[in-house]
């Protein structure tokens, strides 16, 4: 369970994809400036405590994203040919897209 300052900088990383972003620019932008202004330290323990739960990481150079989510078991749809020639052309990766041919080889190499 994260408390909120583990919040705060768990919603600032997000919104950074998976950069690394420096540990002074959390400081500052994660909690807001004023907050920054009273005390520049101020998430070091909350990093350090997201570090050891294996929630962020941690480069050689200061920087600190959070940790990549490990693929996830899901399932195959089928998708009729033409849409999946759209989606193949979107640029975007669809590996949980079973075509026609698929199934087919699938079903006959199973008997």
């Amino acid at each position: 369970m994260m408390d909120a300052d583990e919040r705060e900088v768990y919603f600032f990383l997000k919104g950074q994809k998976s950069q690394y972003v420096p540990v002074v620019s959390i400081y500052r932008y994660a909690g807001g400036k004023q907050r920054f202004r009273e005390s520049p330290d101020w998430a070091k323990p909350v990093l350090l405590r997201m570090l050891e739960r294996g929630i962020v990481e941690m480069d050689e150079k200061d920087g600190c994203r959070l940790k990549p989510m490990p693929p996830s078991n899901v399932p195959k749809r089928w998708v009729a040919p033409h849409i999946a020639d759209i989606l193949k052309k979107s640029g975007r990766k669809f590996d949980q897209v079973i075509r026609q041919e698929d199934e087919a080889d699938a079903y006959y190499n199973s008997l």
